[in-house]
């Protein structure tokens, strides 16, 4: 395990995680440290194909997807702390804790999402995660997450 901090930019994250557009939520990682903790960025712009129906008169960045994106910001940490996926492993979101929702994410907001990893048991690994807009806090959850072989 290294004690540097990094960066990673898009070219990077595409490199680790499976997911594309409409559904990649990680635009840049701006600092890491392996096996302890994760800080990307998701620029919410008006552009994002579910404000259409989110509201259409007034734009709200759907929790859910808050949710995922501190997902696969574990996703990332995960993959440069143990290693890469290997072919036929997949990696979920198995659960979530006391996820609550502080206050609206809109479009032109940068939502930052911090995560941090706190144990591994039985396959299981749990981070918590926190998301914010100008420094305060819009949502936050516990997340579990386990990495197996597709059956």
């Amino acid at each position: 395990m290294t004690t540097d901090t990094h960066t990673l930019h898009i070219e990077e994250i595409l490199e680790l995680l499976p997911h594309r557009y409409p559904f990649l939520l990680v635009d840049r990682v701006l600092d890491f440290e392996e096996g302890r903790f994760l800080r990307a960025v998701k620029n919410v712009s008006v552009n994002e194909p579910f404000f259409q129906g989110h509201f259409p008169s007034k734009p709200i960045f759907p929790g859910v997807l808050i949710l995922e994106a501190m997902a696969q910001a574990t996703g990332i940490l995960a993959f440069k702390s143990v290693g890469k996926l290997e072919p036929g492993e997949l990696y979920y979101f198995a659960g979530i804790d006391e996820a609550r929702f502080k206050r609206p994410v809109v479009p032109g907001d940068q939502m930052i999402m911090e995560v941090t990893f706190e144990k591994t048991r039985r396959g299981l690994t749990r981070f918590k995660g926190v998301a914010l807009v100008d420094g305060k806090v819009v949502c936050e959850a516990t997340m579990m997450c386990a990495r197996s072989r597709e059956s």
